[in-house]
């Protein structure tokens, strides 16, 4: 196994355009500001960039997001990666690959030998994926006559949508929207860093929704290869009525459109199938459910990953490990 230098890293993967942007060696960079060690490895044809976070004790957990790179064959892989975990105390490596339903349970576990499925996601499993490959006239009608029609009255309620650096704004919104829809958000410092690392590659955007100069909303999209994603969005409660939100996405995705992005990945929705989604999503708005009606309304495809999938080394500690997690709602990304 070959551990690479975060320039080396882009290299390999410049040859692989599926990438996800998780596994960017910027992503590494903004990781290491705020607690994890970054580390990059190659082994073959198959690469992952993991992520180390130190316990007490001289102890670390490892974390694959959305990897790992590459097709073929993993095993050798999981091989040299299994002998470097234990070299570093780890208690356990999770991995929450960048493969999608449907593969059948056999077939996930014959890449991941070994690994055991947890419940305990990082990242949300389920998203809708957006094609915007479409003309824009094309990418409207996909959408719910709603949404459309928000979007138009946003417009005509004289909303403005800017380009921005303000992210301190953009952060105070985002604890409005925490409170309101009930789940939890990174400081500052952690957007603040994210936006200035994407943004000097031209792979991030921070819009913001006014009117009359007063800020109503804001969503920070990032992009990488085909793909871009909503990882942020925030709202106040003033003025909700000129539906700011609709107008936001939309020219987010007229961003990803015009810089070639082939699929908007609108990251995130309650992790049921959607015959339960469309059910329930009228009697609940708590956490994921507050935006699944809101993100619904923009067309596109549910699709879920396989999910999230760990290799114990420590089993004892694994379990303290996880009973201490499950009294955590951190954000993702």
């Amino acid at each position: 196994m070959e551990l690479l230098t975060a320039e080396e890293w882009d290299q390999f993967t410049d040859h692989h355009p599926e990438t996800h942007i998780l596994q960017t060696s910027t992503w590494g960079k903004l990781k290491a500001d705020f607690g994890w060690s970054p580390r990059f490895v190659r082994q073959g044809q198959a690469g992952a960039m993991v992520l180390l976070r130190n316990l007490p004790l001289g102890l670390k957990v490892a974390y694959i997001p959305r990897g790992p790179v590459g097709g073929g064959d993993w095993t050798n892989l999981w091989r040299e990666l299994d002998e470097y975990c234990q070299q570093e105390h780890c208690v356990f490596l999770r991995v929450e690959p960048h493969i999608w339903q449907p593969i059948a349970e056999e077939g996930i576990l014959q890449k991941m030998p070994g690994f055991i499925e947890s419940h305990q996601s990082v990242q949300p499993p389920r998203t809708i994926i957006i094609n915007i490959e479409e003309s824009e006239d094309e990418i409207l009608m996909a959408m719910k006559s709603k949404t459309r029609y928000n979007i138009r009255l946003a417009d005509r309620k004289n909303v403005m949508i800017q380009k921005s650096a303000d992210v301190k704004t953009f952060h105070q919104m985002m604890l409005t929207t925490s409170k309101r829809d009930e789940f939890g958000v990174h400081s500052l410092a952690y957007y603040q860093r994210a936006y200035e690392l994407f943004s000097a590659r031209d792979a991030c955007v921070l819009l913001i929704a006014k009117f009359e100069g007063q800020p109503l909303g804001g969503l920070i999209a990032f992009a990488h290869g085909n793909t871009a994603w909503y990882f942020y969005g925030a709202s106040t409660n003033q003025e909700r009525n000129r539906m700011p939100t609709y107008l936001l996405q939309w020219e987010a995705i007229l961003w990803a459109k015009n810089r070639g992005c082939k699929a908007y990945d609108l990251w995130g929705v309650p992790d049921y199938p959607e015959t339960v989604l469309e059910e329930t999503f009228l009697d609940r708005s708590e956490g994921l459910w507050g935006v699944y009606r809101f993100k619904r309304g923009f067309g596109g495809d549910i699709q879920r990953t396989v999910g999230t999938w760990d290799k114990v080394y420590r089993p004892l500690l694994y379990k303290v490990y996880q009973l201490w997690a499950n009294r955590r709602t951190p954000p993702s990304t």
